[in-house]
Parts: structure tokens; sequence; C-alpha cells
């Protein structure tokens, strides 16, 4: 394999002639290779944020008049290649990785200076040309462009994010319009409660997914503050009074999106906070979305043995050793999913707390957990959704049986019989195995005609004027 001699501070190393990055990049693969086996050009949103950052503080230091236009120029150009997903299998440093993301963050500066060297008519490696540091990373430290770069990720993954929860939102509703005619019985603490529809615990389905999407939005609208021009702690040394302003107004340029200053950088460098709530919004959504799954897995449990009201689609025979089994596998790995979201958070929360004084280093593990709940939330919604969701079919007749045979209908009767009755009613008919309805009857409490308009389905789930027997 042909190679090239670079140096850094720490000496000289061979790194492969065709290779875009450089020898900090080589030492960070070496350093931490398979640490979590995910690579930063795993995430095609995190590169394309990387080279969106490089690309506004080039423009920015080129209107300060730092850059020569024709280094300021191939800069842009590489950086709007990248953008547009090329040289992506250049970014191979893992993910977690000590030293607070410098090893990301010199992957983009190598990668960017030599693409740019090439659109310049030199050589890989000719760093006096157009150098990593000195001309990529100008005005800059690892500690304003890492943290700006992954929040900008943040806000591009969470748009997709919204986009397939709002797909599974779009599932649950048409289900629950589809059984809106499918009269069941409502549980709590697993007992018998009172009757409802299957359409209106499906669009309840929707409607408890569809809060999470303003708050999501809301979460990632605090990565908008952003700390360019602070440099290494927050100062903002090495960077002239004029740079933040500009890096900013050409980062909202190249990104479309409405990005600020922090009003205290020296606080901002820091500081986690917006991970922790947005880690938190991804944790909510995980725990709506496994007590879902629960639930479609106790609905659907059976066939004959459990609830059995509704049909999960078949994904795979069940067991090695049990014919005819099939198990509720997609609402299953959506709970595993879940489990590891929330767990995810809790590292961030540790990852936050372990900052000290003016960085906290341990922001790698953070864009690791955050990277992987979203990615995950998003397979394991649309899985969710196509493999499961709309396939779902109702066990009308079931549901219904369970309804009438259910003392639970008793409770529709409390506001006519009044609650002494009511409750004698209930205790006979568990003591001696037969229906409310029959009991109603046989003890004269009401005309068939009255105790029939009282158990309308129609009566029974919303509320309605009373009846009371005179």
């Amino acid at each position: 394999m042909k190679t090239r001699l670079e140096h850094d501070l720490l000496g000289e190393k061979e790194v492969p002639a065709d290779a875009y990055y450089g020898i900090q990049t080589l030492r960070g693969i070496e350093n931490f290779a398979n640490i979590s086996g995910i690579e930063i050009g795993n995430y095609p949103h995190y590169v394309k944020a990387l080279a969106m950052v490089k690309w506004a503080a080039s423009r920015a230091n080129q209107e300060l008049g730092l850059l020569p236009d024709n280094i300021a120029t191939a800069i842009q150009k590489a950086c709007e290649e990248i953008i547009e997903g090329k040289l992506g299998d250049q970014f191979p440093v893992d993910l977690i990785q000590g030293g607070a993301g410098t090893s990301t963050n010199m992957n983009i500066n190598e990668v960017v200076a030599n693409r740019a060297l090439e659109l310049m008519g030199h050589q890989k490696g000719e760093y006096q040309y157009c150098h990593p540091n000195n001309h990529v990373n100008l005005s800059q430290s690892t500690n304003d462009a890492f943290p700006t770069s992954f929040k900008l990720a943040f806000i591009f993954m969470n748009e997709e994010l919204v986009a397939e929860l709002k797909l599974l939102i779009q599932a649950f509703r048409a289900k629950g319009e589809e059984f809106k005619e499918v009269l069941k019985m409502g549980r709590t603490q697993l007992q018998d409660a009172v009757p409802m529809t299957l359409g209106q615990e499906f669009e309840a389905f929707a409607a408890n997914m569809e809060e999470e999407i303003d708050r999501l939005n809301q979460m990632a609208r605090l990565f908008l503050e952003v700390n360019m021009g602070a440099t290494a702690i927050g100062t903002g040394i090495n960077s002239e009074p004029e740079y933040s302003q500009k890096c900013i107004k050409n980062l909202r340029i190249i990104s479309g999106h409405e990005f600020l200053l922090a009003s205290n950088l020296i606080e901002a460098t820091p500081d986690t906070g917006s991970t922790v709530m947005y880690s938190s919004a991804l944790k909510r959504l995980a725990v709506k979305l496994s007590k879902i799954c629960n639930d479609l897995r106790l609905l659907s449990s059976g066939p004959r043995c459990g609830l059995n009201e509704i049909n999960l689609p078949p994904m795979q025979p069940g067991s090695s050793i049990m014919p005819g089994k099939v198990n509720p596998v997609i609402p299953e790995v959506v709970n595993q999913i879940c489990y590891r979201i929330i767990g995810n958070d809790l590292t961030v929360t540790f990852a936050a707390e372990a900052g000290q004084l003016q960085l906290n280093v341990m922001e790698p593990i953070i864009v690791h957990a955050i990277f992987s709940s979203i990615k995950m939330l998003q397979k394991g919604m649309e899985r969710l959704r196509v493999l499961c969701v709309e396939g779902i079919t109702a066990n009308a007749q079931r549901c219904r049986e369970m309804v009438l045979n259910s003392i639970g209908i008793v409770t529709a009767l409390n506001p006519t019989l009044g609650y002494e009755n009511s409750s004698r009613i209930a205790k006979r008919a568990l003591k001696e195995n037969r229906s409310v309805y029959d009991l109603v009857l046989e003890e004269k409490l009401l005309t068939k005609e009255e105790l029939d308009e009282l158990l309308k389905p129609e009566l029974m789930i919303k509320p309605h004027k009373f009846y009371r027997k005179k």
C-alpha cells in the first residue's frame, strides 16, 4: 500500500496515500478502534454538520480577510462536496473517544484540507498550501466547533425522527377510525372496568404519541444556541471580535436553521444542558411507546387463553418446540429498543454531570448515546408501523362477548340503580357466575326495554343524560 509521511506533535507516521484524512485521524483510529464499532461516517448527518460548521467558519474568516480567497474558496468547495455526500468513507474514527472530540474535529479538518489541496492543484499532505489547523481550523477550537457540529446533527436527525413519528400516529389514527364501532371492555389494574370502543383505544394511542411532536421539537430548538468563537474555554482567544457573529450568520445560511450565539461563551462551552433536556424527551417518547407495545401484546394475547381482542400480523414462527405458536415479535423488539433509550438517557445524564471546570470532556459519549437513541427509535417506529400496526385486525365478536359477560357493565347502571343495588348485583353475578343483565331482569330492577336502552353502546362510551327510574 502506498503511503505518505506526515508529522504531528508526537512524531511521524505513514498515512495511506489515497486517504483524505491525515496523521491525527490515524492516531484516533488506532487509539479508539472498535470501542463502540460505530464510526463518525456511520452518521451522514453528522458528517454533513461537521462540514457545514467548517464552511461557515471559512466564510467568516474570508470576510475578515484572515483567509486568502483561493484557500477559502477551496475549503468551501471541499465542504460543499462533503455536504453533498462525498467522502463519507473518510471518517473512520469511533464515536466514543478521549480528547473531548479532538479526533473528530481533526478528522474533518484533515479531510477538508486534503480535498482543498486537490482542488488547488496540489498533492494530499502538502499542508504548506492549506493546513488542517492553520487554515481549516482558523479561529476555532474543538471546544466550539465540535459541540456546534453535533447540535446541528441532532437537529437534522430530529427532523427525520419526528417525520417517522407522524407516520406512526397516522397509522394508529387510521385504526382508530377502522375500529370505531367495535365495542370492547376497558380495564384498570388489569381488571374489568367499563365499556369503550377499540377505536377509542387506538385513537388514544395516536393522541399519546402526538404530544411528543411538540416536546421533541421544543427540546431540539435548544440546540440552536451555540458557542462558535468561544475557542478553547469561552474567552475567544485566537479569534477576532467580529468572528462569532459572522460565523453564526454563515452557519444560518448553509444550514437553513436560525442559530444564535450564546450570551456567555464561558458558560456555554462546558454546558451540556440542552443534551440532557433532549435526551429526556427521547426517553419520554420511549416510555410511552413501550407502554403502547405492552398494550398491543396484552390485547393480542392468546389466541385461546388470553384477551384475543386484536390480531397482530404473524411475522415468524414463535417456537422451536411448540407448533402453531406465533409471538408478537415486533412489539417485543420495540420494547427492547425503548429500554436501550432509557439506558442511553442515564448515560447522557452521568456524562453531563461529569464535566469539570471549563470543558466537558465526556461529550463524545453523549453524542454516541443520542445518535443511537434517535436512530433506534426511528427504525423501531418504522418497523412497528409497517410490520405491526398497519396490519392489525379486530376480533369484534370476541370483544362484544366480553362486554356482555363482564361485571363491569354494572357501572353503566349505577346512576339509575344506585351504588348499593349495583354493588349487590355485581357480587351476585360473580358468586353465581351469571350475567348482570339476567340478574337485573330477575330482580325486576329494570324492564328489558329500559335495560337495553341503558346498555346501548353509544350510551356507554361517552357522557349522556342520566336515566333515573321513577
